[in-house]
């Protein structure tokens, strides 16, 4: 079948791929819950419903998305028509993480396939049951040249990389990001990588503590705290500090339980080398709450810590997991002087009622999306473009730029026949000043 140019096709696989995800709704949860406890409310709003949802979207939208965009002709080139057309890369790689193993595998895979590219998929080995119940949802939905899933470890990824693509879509840490795009530019292929980062989150003396407070403990410890947009570390104004500690005791107590081991609502670290990388970081900090940990039940509990240095090993490194520092400030020089160590973040959370405070830290640092008043939330509005800058990412989709992410944008000027100016052919002599006054025109 010509899934390359036939968007009927492209449409019809992928409601056949969102029957089988609905049928197979209850094996994803399960093996995420398998794979580290996730709880079903996230499985379903952070991974299950949120793919569904795209490709309904998607489905909507192929037809309109992938016809060619007609746009204003340069009056240098009249008489003529102008146009883009949208044709697929090739064959594209995508590499997914084991954080949010079945939305970022499938999201970038469902764009590919809706742009009409071919795509072999290699999701997380560290998430082994969610990555068998993709292979089987794949091999269930396409036919094996057209999507395929390569499962394996580093060596798989190695391999894999060595190949030439037409495209890469890499989603995971800044370190293997690197290996990627090094690897790429072997062939000169292009890449989106979906990084992460320090994200800062700035809280001022004029936001409600109490209601800052409510939604810094979710957009941090959902997943346990392993999600790349999560707040990283918290600055908030000094005199602010004691009251806003209270508020966050009081929200993880309220959210988890006094017995956080015990909540079905909080997940588990990933792996046993993650849960050491982690308990490291918490070493000879000043605790305010949690640490508690069991490294056989990959357990760490929501942990605060009050102003690690900067130079500790929490403060080094993006953290990854239910850790959040709690850093203070007395004026905004004091803010330049943390963010301002650390490389462009993924996200920037600032929680304030002052507009001009506001606009200003906006204006004043890089980085690849936020929100004022909440945390993560951006990631769900797809009209809003998702990716990092610098070395939180490069490139961005969600939505309709999902589609044009794997799209390769072809410009084609058709030339009408009926008029031929002569001032751009040789000989050019006595020309230059009039094409001079004409481009001045333009």
């Amino acid at each position: 079948m010509d899934y390359k140019n036939n968007i009927g096709y492209r449409r019809e696989t992928l409601k056949k791929l969102l029957y089988n995800i609905q049928k197979s709704e209850d094996l994803i949860i399960k093996a995420l819950y398998d794979d580290f406890q996730k709880p079903e409310f996230e499985a379903v709003v952070t991974e299950t419903s949120y793919v569904i949802s795209d490709l309904k979207q998607t489905i909507k939208n192929i037809h309109k998305w992938a016809k060619p965009k007609r746009v204003f002709p340069s009056l240098l080139n009249f008489p003529s028509s102008d146009s883009i057309y949208k044709e697929p890369y090739g064959h594209v790689l995508v590499i997914s993480p084991w954080n949010y193993p079945f939305q970022l595998a499938l999201c970038p895979l469902i764009a590919a396939v809706a742009a009409g590219n071919r795509v072999t998929l290699k999701p997380s080995e560290l998430t082994p049951h969610t990555s068998a119940v993709i292979a089987r949802i794949i091999e269930k939905t396409f036919h094996i040249n057209h999507v395929e899933v390569v499962e394996g470890g580093v060596e798989v990824s190695n391999k894999l990389l060595a190949q030439r693509w037409d495209y890469i879509f890499f989603t995971g840490s800044v370190a293997v990001g690197k290996i990627v795009a090094k690897a790429a530019a072997e062939n000169l292929t292009p890449v989106t990588l979906e990084l992460g980062g320090k994200n800062p989150c700035i809280v001022d003396e004029t936001t409600d503590l109490k209601l800052a407070a409510k939604r810094i403990v979710w957009g941090k410890f959902i997943n346990a705290g392993q999600t790349c947009i999560a707040p990283d570390y918290v600055l908030i104004q000094k005199n602010m500090k004691v009251n806003f500690i209270t508020y966050l005791i009081e929200e993880i107590i309220k959210a988890y339980g006094k017995k956080i081991d015990k909540s079905p609502d909080f997940a588990r670290i990933i792996n046993t080398k993650n849960w050491y990388r982690l308990t490291n970081m918490i070493q000879n900090e000043n605790i305010l709450f949690g640490g508690e940990s069991d490294a056989g039940k990959l357990y760490i509990a929501p942990t605060l810590l009050e102003e690690p240095d900067l130079d500790s090993p929490v403060m080094k490194e993006e953290i990854f997991g239910p850790i959040l520092p709690i850093l203070t400030y007395e004026n905004e020089k004091d803010i330049e002087n943390v963010v301002s160590r650390y490389e462009k973040p993924l996200s920037f959370y600032i929680f304030s009622e002052n507009n001009s405070f506001t606009k200003k830290l906006i204006q004043q640092y890089s980085f690849g999306g936020g929100c004022v008043n909440d945390t993560v939330v951006h990631f769900s509005n797809k009209r809003l473009p998702f990716g990092g800058v610098g070395h939180s990412g490069l490139g961005a989709y969600h939505g309709k730029l999902s589609f044009d992410t794997f799209s390769h944008h072809k410009a084609i000027v058709k030339k009408g026949n009926w008029l031929d100016l002569p001032m751009r052919y040789a000989p050019y002599k006595d020309k230059l000043t009039s094409i001079k006054r004409l481009l001045d025109w333009l």
